[in-house]
This record gives C-alpha cells, sequence and structure tokens, in this order.
C-alpha cells in the first residue's frame, strides 16, 4: 500500500543498520529523539569482517551502557604464530599496556562484528526500538525543512518525512551517491576471500599467518564465543574468487601445509577489495553521511569500524541539539571534526598495510587505539589558560578516581556518563549558569583538592583529576556529552563559559 500523499513523519532517519548506524540509534534513543532505522537487508549481517574494538571506542559503549555484554563476549587478541617453512615467529598484534585511572581501557578487544551488532541490537530493543529489516531507500528530497524520503519496504511503498537524514549505508552508500558527493580514494588490485569457518586440531590460543604461503598469504584467527575461525586468504591480481566450500578447504590445506586439519563448510564467506577512500563531504542540507558512507578503510590496523563508531557518537548529540533549538550551525561541526579524523586514520590504516606487504613487523601502536585523537583546531574547542599543560581543550577526556561523600570512590566517567555537558570547578565555587539549555543539561561538579578542607561535590584524595587534566585551584573544565573536553579556563573568565553554552547551545532554560 502506497503512502505517497501522507508520509509518515519522524525527527531522524537513519539509513543503514551496521555499527554506525546502531550507535547513532542508542545515542539518539537515550536523548528522545525521535527516529526510524531502516536497513535493506532481509536480516542482520552474519559475518565476522570487523573484528577488533579500540580502546576508544570501548569507553564509548561504556557511555551507551553496551560494554558489560562486549566484554562478556569478546577477548583480547591472541598472539601471533607467523610461519615460515619449519621456522614459527610469535609476536603481539598490540602493544601491552597496563590499565591507569585515565585511562581504563588500553588492550583493544577482538570480537566478531555480527556478534558486536547483535549486542547492539539487543540494547536498542530494551530502549523499545529496532531496525527495520528489509526496507530499502530508493530516492529522497529534500527543502530547507527536511527531506522526503521514499522506502520499498515488506508491505510495498512507503513516504517517510524527517527533519534529517542520515546515511549509515556502507561503501557503496546510495545516500552518499544521490548526493553527488565525489569519494576520492584508491582502490588497490589486492583482494582476499574472507570466510568464517570450524577448524578442528588447530590451536585456538594463537592468530596462525602464513605471510609466504605458495599462492598468497593466509591467516586463521580464533573469534570468541565459539570455535569458528576467520579466514582471510590473499587472491592473486586476475584471480578469480571462488567461494565454494571445495575452494576454501583446499586453499587452507595447500597453504598451511596441514593436511590433516578438519575443515567444516563456511558459515559465512566474501570477496573483499582493499581500498582507502574518503568522502569530499559529509553534509549536504539535511542529509549526513556516516561511517563506512563517508570512509572506506584498508582491513590492517582495525580502523574503519571503529572510526565509524565514533562519527555515530559525534553526531548523536548535535542532532538532538538541533532538534531541541540549538543553532544549525552546531552541525557543521560534524563534517570539521570528524573528516580529518578519518583522513588520518587511511594514512595509518594505509602505513600497515604497506608493512604487511613488505613482510615488516605491523605491530599496532598507541596511534591505533584513538584515545589521541583530538579536536583541538575546532571551532567548538576553546582552550582560555593563559598557560596549558600536556592536556588541552579538544583532547579526550580522561578518567579519573575521585570520592564521592556519599558513595566513595567514583570514576569521573561515571560521572560524565549520560546525554548531558559536565562542569567540573576544580577547588573553587561553581560560577553561576543555567543547568538547561535546549534539552541539554548541564552537570555541575565542584571538586576539592586532596588536602583542601572546603565543602565540594567531589574530592580529587589522590590528583588523578590534577594530573591527568593539568589543573590549578580556580580553573573551570568543560566537558561535552561525546567526552571531549569543550573548554577549560580560569573560574574568572565564568563569562566567557556563559557566552560559549549560549552560542552553541542556544536558549537558556528549555
Amino acid at each position: 500500500m502506497s503512502n505517497r500523499h501522507n508520509p509518515e513523519t519522524t525527527e531522524v532517519l537513519i539509513v543503514g543498520a551496521g555499527a554506525a548506524g546502531l550507535v547513532l540509534a542508542l545515542d539518539l534513543a537515550r536523548r528522545g529523539v525521535q527516529f526510524r532505522l531502516v536497513e535493506k537487508l532481509e536480516a542482520p549481517f552474519a559475518g565476522s569482517r570487523g573484528k577488533g574494538l579500540q580502546p576508544r571506542s570501548m569507553e564509548i559503549f561504556e557511555d551507551l551502557g553496551v560494554l558489560g555484554d562486549l566484554l562478556a563476549s569478546g577477548n583480547p587478541y591472541p598472539p601471533v604464530h607467523s610461519y615460515d617453512g619449519d621456522q614459527v615467529k610469535v609476536s603481539a598484534i598490540s602493544q601491552a599496556r597496563s590499565p591507569t585511572p585515565a585511562e581504563p581501557h588500553v588492550i583493544p578487544l577482538m570480537l566478531p562484528q555480527w556478534r558486536t551488532e547483535e549486542i547492539l541490537r539487543a540494547h536498542l530493543r530494551a530502549a523499545g526500538h529496532a531496525p527495520e529489516f528489509g526496507d530499502e531507500l530508493v530516492g529522497f528530497a529534500q527543502d530547507a525543512d527536511g527531506v522526503t524520503a521514499s522506502l520499498n519496504t515488506r508491505t510495498g511503498e512507503q513516504q517517510i518525512r524527517a527533519r534529517f537524514l542520515i546515511g549509515c549505508d556502507g561503501g557503496r552508500s546510495f545516500v552518499r551517491r544521490a548526493l553527488d558527493i565525489n569519494f576520492p580514494g584508491e582502490s588497490t588490485s589486492q583482494r582476499a576471500i574472507v570466510a568464517d569457518l570450524r577448524v578442528d586440531k588447530l590451536s585456538r590460543d594463537a592468530w596462525h599467518q602464513w605471510p609466504k604461503a605458495e599462492g598468497g598469504h593466509l591467516a586463521l584467527c580464533p573469534l570468541p564465543g565459539g570455535d569458528t575461525f576467520q579466514m582471510t586468504a590473499a587472491l592473486a591480481e586476475g584471480e578469480e574468487a571462488d567461494l565454494s566450500d571445495e575452494n576454501i578447504h583446499a586453499l587452507i590445506r595447500q597453504r598451511s601445509g596441514l593436511a590433516d586439519l578438519v575443515l567444516h563448510p563456511p558459515l559465512w564467506r566474501s570477496v573483499f577489495g582493499v581500498s582507502a577512500r574518503l568522502a569530499e563531504r559529509y553534509r549536504v542540507g539535511c542529509v549526513f553521511i556516516a561511517g563506512d558512507a563517508a570512509h572506506i578503510h584498508p582491513p590492517t590496523g582495525g580502523q574503519g569500524l571503529n572510526t565509524s563508531i565514533q562519527d555515530a557518537y559525534n553526531l548523536g548529540w548535535k542532532l538532538a541539539a538541533v532538534l531541541h533549538g540549538a543553532p544549525d550551525a552546531l552541525l557543521d561541526t560534524y563534517e570539521a571534526e570528524r573528516r580529518p579524523i578519518a583522513a588520518d586514520m587511511l594514512r595509518l590504516s594505509m602505513g600497515y598495510l604497506k608493512a604487511m606487504q613488505e613482510n615488516r613487523p605491523m605491530q599496532r601502536g598507541r596511534d591505533a587505539q584513538q584515545l589521541d585523537l583530538a579536536y583541538r583546531d575546532s571551532v567548538l574547542t576553546q582552550e582560555l589558560r593563559t598557560a596549558p599543560g600536556d592536556l588541552r581543550a579538544g583532547d579526550r577526556a580522561p578518567d579519573a578516581r575521585l570520592h564521592d561523600p556519599q558513595d566513595g570512590v567514583v570514576r569521573l566517567f561515571d560521572i560524565l556518563k549520560g546525554p548531558h555537558f559536565t562542569l567540573l570547578a576544580y577547588q573553587s565555587e561553581a560560577p553561576e549558569i543555567h543547568h538547561r539549555f535546549n534539552g541539554i543539561d548541564i552537570a555541575v561538579k565542584t571538586v576539592r583538592a586532596a588536602d583542601a578542607e572546603r565543602v565540594a561535590d567531589l574530592a580529587d584524595v589522590d590528583n588523578h583529576l590534577r594530573d591527568a587534566y593539568g589543573l590549578r585551584a580556580g580553573q573551570l573544565v568543560l566537558v561535552r556529552p561525546d567526552a571531549y573536553v569543550a573548554l577549560i579556563a580560569d573560574a574568572r573568565d565564568s563569562e566567557a563559559l556563559a557566552r560559549y553554552l549560549t552560542h552553541w547551545l542556544g536558549t537558556q532554560g528549555n
């Protein structure tokens, strides 16, 4: 049945129910934003594909309330065993580090993408929402007030009127192509078969790799939560991709040299090409793109999925703020902040790819964990101290252990958690500001130093806050809803704080 003349309405239409679309939906749900999440696939994606969650993404998932389930399902990466004839070289995929009060998550988590998305869908259902599978966007038109989208659904053609449309629909994005956004970059001649299958008589305590195997690179990585491995087998240039059970089994036995392996039919299989592309724009009017629709990464380095998650996390609070009355210019900061990050991550991924091609060590360093990504040059950032320390406005907000008079030891992350801004007044009185701007709350906390006796909401007993943020007495820290430092100033600059909030969030008290 057609709904052409009386389209349904929503505030945000999200196209694509992969990781980026699901994270955006979860964030909008907790902000009370009306949305629909549509996906043209008839059923959820079933493969392992992007299997690594970096520490910064784990912080995001902690804020969204899903990290516990992810940790229960995933594992740290196993050691890499690289075989060259009878020689075995053992290495680690990431540098070993210990957690600190400022950085509680420092070890990447391995979890197949299908399981990550399954957990996100479960939490979305608990919030009263669900993706609409089998609903394909086939066209849209926009005007100054929003977007009218046409869908082919399981029950027929439907039209939806939305204030904003967000394309999270992958590397072949219909939304990006409909907007005529250029997608320049590099598509290499490299291709590989990837499959998930059970492999018996192969240890599950290592990521097995044969980089110099005759016919091309082979890798078998044990996936958490079951008895399957992710197989990656490089294809020669111009080689036809044979995805049959027989060929996949033959590739594994031939390249590994392990004839006694017991191989089961693949549960999922695909061919992927190695590309690095970045959209020239992330916004056209009321339409945005995010995730793989905006950037495609080589699989080396584990950056694509994580960059996509952070796109959604950056965009969600800004959409909600504008829908509640904040100025539209806030949405322009999405592209301004996220596109340079994607460009940096693409360069990093290509560097790892080159190292792999040259059989050089490609251990992922701190730069792969995305904890140091920052928005220091953003118009949303104000560093007002005359002598800032190592951490500056625009940086990721570190965690810290503090003392609450009622609850004892608390983490700063628990205070930041939720859809609000947080203002910390360090060894000073909290400035007189409105605590609500167009639907966004400002949580204000006073913090005393370890040796101070003044009454405060929190005590920095072990100086974790002071050391992580480089604070002196009488300074203010404003943290954005996506856990980046928006502003650091002296308490005497409280008028600058008020101007900042009014400029970017608009009307006070709503």
